[in-house]
């Protein structure tokens, strides 16, 4: 041990573990700026796992190129690749470390990343009391790796991490702040000055053969997941499907020994890629001439965590194939294909990638990553106790329950979408709008899905303090959509870009909560169910009548979609065969005569006239004709203007007389701006055309304020208590 103060300075015993090629990448730049301070630092290297095994390259070989003392070597892979294999490997390394450590006593153990050899190391040191450093914590990847890897963060003393992100993660896992360095990656250290060797050709013709070009290869790396080896083992086989079909020479680097990379050799020999002649299969490339043919590819493909971190210090393009990267922070040069189930999505991916340059990214490192890491280990204070501190956050102490916590209010967020406006409101499990939020639904795909995320998470920081449970999210939107899978299928002209858009995996994404849609006609007679005049009835139908006319259909306490998802389009019901255009191209329909664009369009033609107007109303230049100024018109005595309301009120009572002869509800909801003006002719019409077993049909105007938002807040709430959606 060492002495503090000002007293002279034992040389510090610094212990490096390195168990494959990956990770003495990372380590060797340390271990080198160790041996340069030999009046500082006393090195010891420990090699184990993969390095010792012939299929993998030998790779311990290098460490003694880079004329390094291998203090001890450790066999300690039970072979098999799989996953029993990895375990017992584990209890291997722990039953030979012992000893090594125990001869060693190093002041530190520097330990990498994410591997299970790693994790073996940091049992064994932190049982045996010797400090750890431990090298790229705090990272997210998404699989197995990520469990190892903050399992050895726990273990570990202190961390030199590589971005503020995984700094922020650590310090979120109750690491110590002061024992954790943001140092940057070690190997960008050598990254950043890779272009400025002149022999980089030399090093792509030995390994692709002295025809290949810069810029003209591909570099393809891809490694087991060990959590669903089946689905890696697939993907590899459509990788190199795809590989052969794009037609460049492909340098193709064996994957690491973890569960199911035996398999996947196979898959490679059994396609003939050792023989073929535009690839080149290799077990180890010394990682300095590695990442020459990583900084000049026109592509790099697979899994590895070189394509995400190192190949963005060259902007070299990266094609990452499946989850096994998931998480980690990337540049704009990296291409992820999540889901690469098919050889096509992996073949579009090459031609989208191969021969582009990306800007140079440095989320990684800057270069100064071993420097930095060199100072934190003197800084190291040995007297310090050895056992870890953790820094929880401070919990207040709950003695007593509140009153508002108890009644927390059940709520839904509901979306709806309108022609013109996009409104989002907080509802709660009674129908209540707790809050409401308005804004111009925008005209693209784009910035309507960034609205309607920006409103959302607005709504749900209020609903915290408005105390408040979101539940889910309902949407209510025109057009045809199918429900099942959220996706609005047909628009009506009214809204721009929003046919085949998929509504439910963004929202779902973005807030982290359920996500359910319909159309809005049937959002209404969901309100009507849960809220409104059909609450306890077992079949009606509810009939919109707005700018456009739609509705929806129970029957059974079931709400009918139809087999395409078509049914309860009641708006375009054909009552005459030589009516007016409608907006769905055909002729006659109830819309072309009953909606609120219907009577805007004959009040133009009446103003046009000059037939409009009577005493009692005014119209200013600025002001736009609507349906409005007609029905004013007709209470003030104006004949044409009620000959048209009389025209549009048969309409839609003859389209509703089909509707009771078709499902004989026991209930019509009318609801929209036009459904009081509306209910008196419709019962009318009933009353004269319906079959006699009919006519007792009751009709009600709706009571309801907000039946889209409500309808839509009640696909969420429905759910919440389990009834049938």
């Amino acid at each position: 041990a060492r002495s503090s103060g000002n007293q002279l300075k034992e040389r510090l015993r610094v212990c490096v573990a390195t168990c494959n090629r990956a990770d003495y990448s990372k380590l060797a730049p340390i271990m080198f700026g160790i041996k340069s301070h030999p009046e500082i630092f006393d090195l010891e290297v420990v090699v184990l796992g993969s390095h010792l095994i012939d299929d993998y390259g030998n790779t311990f070989r290098m460490i003694e190129q880079d004329e390094f003392d291998i203090s001890s070597k450790l066999h300690t892979i039970v072979r098999g690749e799989d996953e029993a294999a990895m375990v017992e490997s584990v209890g291997l390394a722990l039953v030979k470390l012992p000893d090594v450590l125990q001869r060693l006593a190093p002041d530190i153990l520097l330990v990498h990343g994410d591997r299970f050899d790693a994790l073996a190391l940091a049992t064994a040191a932190a049982l045996m009391n010797i400090r750890i450093l431990h090298l790229e914590g705090g990272e997210v990847s998404g699989t197995i790796d990520d469990s190892i890897r903050h399992a050895i963060s726990k273990l570990a003393h202190y961390h030199a991490v590589c971005t503020r992100s995984a700094e922020r993660h650590l310090i979120s896992m109750c690491e110590d702040h002061s024992h954790i360095l943001l140092a940057g990656c070690p190997s960008y250290d050598k990254l950043l000055s890779a272009h400025e060797r002149d022999d980089y050709t030399d090093i792509i013709k030995s390994w692709l053969g002295d025809d290949v070009k810069e810029q003209d290869y591909i570099v393809a790396l891809q490694h087991p997941v060990t959590t669903d080896i089946k689905n890696s083992i697939k993907i590899y086989e459509l990788m190199l499907d795809a590989l052969i079909s794009f037609n460049k020479r492909t340098l193709v680097l064996f994957p690491n020994i973890d569960a199911g990379s035996k398999e996947m050799v196979r898959v490679m020999r059994r396609k003939g890629i050792e023989q073929h002649p535009n690839f080149r299969a290799v077990k180890h490339v010394p990682f300095d001439q590695f990442i020459q043919l990583v900084a000049h590819a026109g592509c790099m493909i697979g899994n590895s965590s070189c394509g995400v971190r190192e190949a963005g210090a060259f902007g070299t393009p990266v094609i990452n194939l499946g989850s096994r990267q998931t998480g980690r922070e990337t540049g704009e040069n990296v291409l992820h294909v999540r889901d690469a189930d098919t050889h096509n999505k992996i073949y579009h991916a090459l031609e989208l990638q191969f021969g582009k340059r990306y800007p140079c990214s440095k989320i990684y490192g800057d270069g100064n990553a071993v420097q930095r890491i060199l100072k934190f280990m003197q800084s190291i204070d040995l007297s310090e106790p050895l056992q870890k501190k953790f820094c929880f956050p401070p919990v207040k102490e709950c003695f007593s329950q509140d009153i508002d916590h108890i009644l927390e209010t059940q709520s839904a967020l509901a979306v709806d979408l309108g022609g013109t406006n996009l409104r989002v409101a907080i509802v709660s499990m009674k129908g209540k709008v707790v809050k409401k939020y308005v804004q111009l639904n925008p005209k693209t795909f784009e910035e309507r899905i960034e609205l309607i995320l920006t409103m959302c998470k607005q709504a749900m920081a209020d609903a915290v303090h408005l105390n408040c449970r979101i539940l889910g999210v309902g949407v209510s939107t025109g057009g045809r959509v199918n429900p099942q899978d959220g996706i609005v299928l047909h628009s009506t002209k009214l809204i721009n870009e929003w046919s085949s858009v998929d509504i439910r995996t963004p929202l779902s994404s973005a807030l982290h909560l359920p996500v359910w849609v319909d159309n809005d006609g049937n959002c209404a007679a969901l309100a009507e169910r849960k809220f409104g005049h059909g609450k306890g009835m077992e079949n009606f139908v509810t009939i919109i009548t707005g700018t456009g006319i739609g509705g929806g259909i129970i029957q059974h306490n079931e709400l009918i979609h139809g087999s395409t998802f078509c049914a309860a389009e009641l708006g375009h019901i054909v009552v005459s065969l030589e009516g007016p255009e409608c907006m769905c191209g055909s002729h006659g329909c109830i819309e072309a005569y009953s909606s609120g664009l219907a009577l805007q369009r004959e009040a133009k033609r009446l103003h046009d006239e000059d037939l409009l107007l009577v005493e009692g109303m005014t119209l200013n230049n600025k002001e736009q004709v609507n349906a409005i100024h007609l029905i004013n018109a007709a209470h003030l005595g104006n004949s044409k203007a009620e000959s048209v309301l009389h025209t549009a009120g048969t309409a839609l009572g003859l389209g509703i007389v089909n509707i009771l002869h078709m499902i004989n509800p026991s209930l019509v909801i009318l609801s929209g701006v036009l459904a009081a003006h509306y209910e008196n002719p419709v019962r009318q019409v009933i009353s004269q055309r319906a079959l006699l077993s009919a006519q007792g049909t009751k009709v009600m105007v709706s009571e309801l304020e907000d039946p889209a938002l409500l309808g839509a807040a009640s696909m969420v709430l429905d759910y919440t208590t389990r009834r049938t959606y």
